[in-house]
């Protein structure tokens, strides 16, 4: 596991995940602006009782809460699927 997605884990433990899964996509956007400034592009599937009642806009609100300055430079792109343990 890279430094930055242990950053991302670590960041994203204050939603008390039940499941997370990041992956990096980064490989994909070779040469891509976002690329060149070294932000990655992630993928993150992760589900949280915190996000009972969210919308899904209130859902990633949380998780770029929590993600703070990342999504300001390693963070370029982030592909978001977010869910309660009893949504399928």
């Amino acid at each position: 596991m890279s430094a930055r997605i242990a950053e991302m884990k670590s960041r994203l433990a204050v939603l008390e995940p039940v499941s997370l899964d990041i992956i990096d996509d980064s490989h994909k956007h070779a040469g891509h602006a976002g690329a060149r400034d070294g932000g990655g592009h992630y993928v993150l599937h992760i589900r949280s009782s915190h996000f009972a009642g969210k919308n899904t806009v209130a859902r990633h609100r949380m998780i770029y809460s929590a993600l703070g300055e990342m999504m300001k430079r390693e963070i370029h792109a982030l592909t978001i699927t977010a869910s309660t343990p009893d949504e399928i």
